[in-house]
């Protein structure tokens, strides 16, 4: 609301009587308007330099930014209770997957982002064969060779070759595996500041698939509760939606939270 204050001035020109005056006084949403008069050269009170006392308003306009404050509305929590939301999902099996899915994020964090890369995180790699899918050590022989070699041999299943390889470059551990026939060869990086930022960078990456799945699950409830929304009131349908929305918000910020401290794990120097 625009404020209104009356200043008296000691002096105004007399040609402005006229008509308004339109000024800046330091402020940019301020405007003056002088009122008008008779122009009567012989009016009382006119000074001998052609100047006559009068009233100036003042108004005061409110800036937009300032109109703005206090328009953005705060998001308000979702009441609903759990028997509202049972009429149309599966709440409790909604619940698990995303649970499902952040333990398996830090299950991928402690097999794949370690600064020392050991047979046990090697061993564990899912491997697909033949429409399956295996863990490395079922299909291969995984052998020691110094402090930073590893020799994966895949005779036994030679067609494996290509899956174990594939497995080995996208399990987010930078390794770089070199194929020769039915073996690989895994060179174990040194622990530096580069090896440290990929492994961070690989955090983040699996950060990302974890909320790919998660949103995956979320939408995929939200579905089912757009087709039973006939057979309840349109606010309770619009509740039960916007509470797996932030369940799924919440889970979110779990696994950022999780990805932070492992980022600062690696960075950090021993």
């Amino acid at each position: 609301m625009a404020a209104i204050c009356t200043r008296t001035v000691s002096k105004c020109f007399y040609n402005a009587y006229r008509n308004p005056i339109s000024a800046q006084i330091g402020f940019s949403n301020v405007r003056l308007f002088a009122s008008k008069s008779p122009s009567n050269a012989s009016l009382t009170g006119l000074s001998e330099d052609g100047f006559l006392p009068c009233f100036i308003n003042v108004r005061f306009y409110s800036k937009a930014k300032d109109r703005s404050k206090g328009d953005k509305k705060k998001k308000i929590a979702v009441q609903i209770n759990r028997d509202e939301i049972q009429e149309l999902v599966d709440f409790a099996k909604f619940e698990s997957e995303l649970e499902n899915a952040l333990d398996q994020l830090k299950a991928d964090y402690v097999k794949n982002l370690s600064l020392r890369s050991n047979l046990g995180s090697i061993e564990n790699l899912p491997v697909v064969f033949e429409g399956d899918t295996f863990s490395l050590q079922e299909l291969a022989q995984i052998t020691k060779k110094g402090p930073q070699l590893l020799v994966v041999n895949v005779s036994s299943f030679p067609t494996a070759v290509s899956g174990v390889v594939k497995a080995i470059n996208e399990s987010g551990m930078g390794l770089n595996p070199q194929q020769d026939g039915a073996k690989v060869f895994i060179q174990i990086p040194k622990v530096t500041k580069e090896h440290r930022e990929q492994l961070a960078k690989n955090a983040k990456v699996m950060f990302q698939k974890f909320k790919d799945r998660t949103r995956d699950v979320q939408n995929k409830y939200v579905r089912e509760v757009k087709k039973k929304e006939k057979d309840v009131s349109a606010d309770t349908a619009y509740a039960v939606q916007q509470h797996i929305l932030s369940c799924n918000e919440k889970i979110n910020n779990e696994g950022e939270n999780i990805m932070l401290a492992k980022q600062k794990e690696l960075l950090q120097k021993d």
